[in-house]
């Protein structure tokens, strides 16, 4: 899938954002753009029409900082769009693919995720989505029907993102799907941007897109979004329907790394972790290899 672009991004974000948005009066005169005009932008942010228009262009080098801030102060984006718009900006004009080694989890951060217990499900996922390693109540929360011993192997490992998008057993799960699907996007988007070179994580994307209407639809959306707290409401095959709220403990000795912890909304939903616990218990986390 061909990679996004500085020029492609503004364009989309111009798109999005209406006079009204920026405080511009039309007096009621139609429009022919769906957003704004290249020329209101450019005036708002302080920059030539001509340099804004090769910036779309792919044609007026590297931007500065400054530029770039105006740019997204008027946009309104918020911090994960702002820090994309700067990540695109810094990624060589025609960045080559490299296929970077499998990765794996630090053994800090599986010491972290050992220390949690069964009591509180937990994942840790890689720079593109896959899991490096669960305890059993995470994987039992997320993806029971997936094999355990699954992220041992970096040939089997599950990755949340094509579950999400491609297995029917995962959409069920979650009852507001439509809602994670956006942020699975956008922050798939987020990585695009931080690792340009990255041929897997093009390749998942391209997966994606192809196989799947929905995700291409918000991909075209152009979003960004970083994943690090949310709400998710689950119909789980085995305890029922419950609540849970995410949020991602990010690991200073592999930034890519995260990992996301799961406490429950409400009592119902705490007995119904318990409950999921106490029904996969008494095995041992996997153990990878001292990194």
């Amino acid at each position: 899938m061909e990679l996004e672009t500085l020029g492609v991004y503004l364009k989309s974000r111009r798109d999005r954002a209406t006079p009204a948005d920026v405080g511009l009066r039309t007096y009621g005169t139609a429009r022919r753009v769906p957003g704004l005009r290249r020329e209101e932008l450019a005036h708002l942010a302080g920059v030539s029409v001509g340099y804004y228009t090769r910036l779309e262009q792919e044609q007026a080098g590297t931007a500065s900082q400054q530029v770039l801030d105006a740019l997204a102060r008027v946009l309104r984006l918020d911090p994960a769009e702002r820090l994309h718009l700067h990540n695109l900006a810094d990624r060589p004009t025609v960045p080559g693919l490299s296929r970077p080694e499998p990765e794996q989890p630090h053994r800090r951060v599986l010491a972290l995720l050992e220390s949690l217990g069964e009591s509180t499900p937990a994942v840790v996922l890689g720079r593109r989505g896959d899991v490096l390693a669960w305890n059993r109540s995470g994987h039992a929360l997320l993806a029971e029907h997936a094999d355990f011993e699954a992220p041992g192997d970096p040939e089997r490992r599950p990755s949340v993102p094509r579950m999400f998008f491609l297995d029917p057993l995962t959409r069920d799960l979650h009852r507001n799907w439509a809602e994670l699907a956006r942020v699975h996007v956008g922050y798939l988007r987020l990585t695009a941007g931080r690792h340009p070179t990255d041929a897997r994580l093009a390749e998942l994307i391209g997966e994606l897109a192809m196989r799947s209407g929905d995700f291409a639809a918000l991909w075209a959306d152009g979003d960004v979004a970083d994943c690090t707290v949310g709400r998710m409401d689950l119909r789980h095959p085995t305890v029922g329907e419950l609540s849970v709220d995410y949020q991602v403990w990010l690991q200073p000795e592999s930034p890519d790394h995260r990992l996301e912890v799961y406490t429950p909304n409400g009592g119902a939903s705490a007995d119904a972790l318990r409950l999921l616990a106490e029904l996969r218990a008494g095995s041992p986390l996997w153990e990878a290899e001292e990194v």
